[in-house]
């Protein structure tokens, strides 16, 4: 393949699938100048990678959330020293310019808080289920076994429910 055809190609399917560099972007980095620096930086590592992509083994949008994740938990990890970080919110689940259809209500906030909480492997583990991807596929993204992705959304599930129930007693 041509290093023409191959850019072509790149674009194409970085276009196609830009939802996943804005969304990683916006679960991993605080304000917005801090959001496009990093989902420039995913875009960067996504083109030094291409040349590795396989599609006989993986989708590109399974690679793509791999290499997007990846370059997020490094940045996350990096940024760690920095508490400052924003709250984790409906609009980090949107894609620019998509419209706002109707405010959450309390429980969904909870939720966003929640998963704000959460590590940085189990917040990508949460995007990814948010995103009705396969346990399969979840856990050839993050490279663990099926049954670890089934385990750790049992237990982030359950612990999620018992913070509600603990809200929903206390009024808090």
């Amino acid at each position: 393949m041509t290093d023409r055809h191959s850019r072509h190609l790149f674009e194409s399917l970085l276009r196609e699938h830009r939802g996943i560099v804005f969304k990683v972007a916006s679960i991993y980095a605080r304000g917005g100048e801090d959001r496009n620096d990093l989902a420039q930086e995913i875009a960067t590592q996504l083109w030094r990678s291409f040349g590795a992509y396989d599609a006989a083994r993986a989708k590109f949008s399974t690679w793509m959330y791999r290499v997007a994740l990846n370059v997020a938990i490094s940045y996350a990890r990096r940024s760690a020293g920095n508490p400052q970080l924003e709250p984790f919110d409906a609009c980090h689940l949107e894609l620019p310019g998509e419209a706002d259809v109707a405010q959450p209500d309390e429980r969904l906030a909870a939720l966003y808080a929640f998963i704000g909480q959460l590590d940085a492997l189990n917040r990508a583990l949460i995007l990814l289920y948010l995103e009705e991807r396969s346990y399969a596929e979840i856990a050839e993204v993050l490279g663990i076994s099926e049954t670890n992705v089934a385990t750790k959304i049992g237990r982030i599930k359950q612990k999620l429910r018992g913070q509600m129930t603990a809200a929903a007693t206390t009024g808090a």
